[in-house]
């Protein structure tokens, strides 16, 4: 323990998570690409508080600078998956389930404490929902 403590107090207090959305039938199939559709032509400058650093788009297999525009490849199998760094080592991934009709979000932040790392995760979490139920 006081080792992963130790780690911790050095690199950050780093916490992932996971979200999804369920959206059945055909109508919910239509709207889970919907959802990447749209974030995949307008990514957003800004999720959760956090200022998106960088788009990458493994569909497109490209890598964009959100301020300089510069574009890169992922250099990566294509794949229906959409990822944002953003400020302060936050993350988001999006990404359809491949067995359930849902979209997930995966994502990630770093805490100056276990306790803040918990309320940075549950606030970024939110927030993701919010984004996309008003894409709904």
């Amino acid at each position: 323990w006081d080792a992963m403590i130790d780690m911790y107090e050095k690199y950050g207090y780093y916490k992932d998570d996971i979200k999804s959305i369920t959206l059945k039938g055909i109508e919910g199939l239509a709207k889970i690409q919907e959802i990447l559709d749209t974030l995949r032509s307008n990514p957003p400058k800004e999720i959760g508080g956090y200022k998106v650093l960088s788009a990458r788009d493994y569909k497109k297999d490209t890598i964009v600078d959100m301020a300089t525009g510069e574009t890169k490849p992922t250099g990566l199998p294509s794949s229906n998956v959409l990822y944002y760094d953003l400020e302060d080592d936050a993350w988001l991934c999006v990404r359809p389930s491949g067995t359930e009709p849902k979209v997930k979000f995966y994502f990630g932040v770093k805490g100056t404490s276990l306790e803040d790392a918990d309320e940075k995760s549950a606030a970024l979490g939110k927030e993701v929902l919010a984004m996309i139920d008003s894409m709904l």
